[in-house]
């Protein structure tokens, strides 16, 4: 049975504007236990943000978090896939571009995101990458 990209994506997904500040994304991060957020222009996808974006090209390059704006650290040249893609075209995406997640995008608009960690919990949850996927972050 094939599986579709609609079967395992986070659906409503997190977005932002291009103009939140590094701060105020690293708090949504923080406060709703995400790795990654989208960023729209309305409801256009801009970019994708994770949190190692905000360390290596916002807080690496020493600005101001509080001035500095998620559009300079988003990924703007995104794959995307849609929801009804068959699961296998998604992860074969994620292997050529070397990225962990996609956003999931219906006629223009951000549906979700599919990430890597949901596709080994998906096909293999007993693999080291399923077991860590789905463990609690110690805080």
């Amino acid at each position: 049975m094939t599986q579709h990209v609609s079967d395992i994506m986070t659906s409503a997904p997190v977005t932002v504007e291009p103009q939140t500040s590094v701060t105020a994304v690293a708090r949504i991060m923080r406060d709703q236990d995400l790795g990654a957020v989208l960023v729209t222009d309305g409801d256009e996808l801009r970019g994708l943000v994770t949190d190692r974006d905000l360390v290596v090209r916002a807080l690496a390059e020493g600005g101001d978090p509080e001035q500095t704006t998620v559009a300079g650290a988003c990924s703007d040249d995104l794959v995307t896939v849609g929801p009804e893609d068959d699961l296998d075209h998604a992860i074969t995406l994620m292997r050529e571009h070397a990225v962990r997640r996609i956003p999931v995008v219906e006629g223009g608009h951000p549906v979700g995101i599919v990430a890597l960690g949901d596709a080994a919990m998906e096909r293999d949850p007993e693999s080291a990458l399923g077991d860590i996927s789905v463990a609690r972050p110690n805080t």
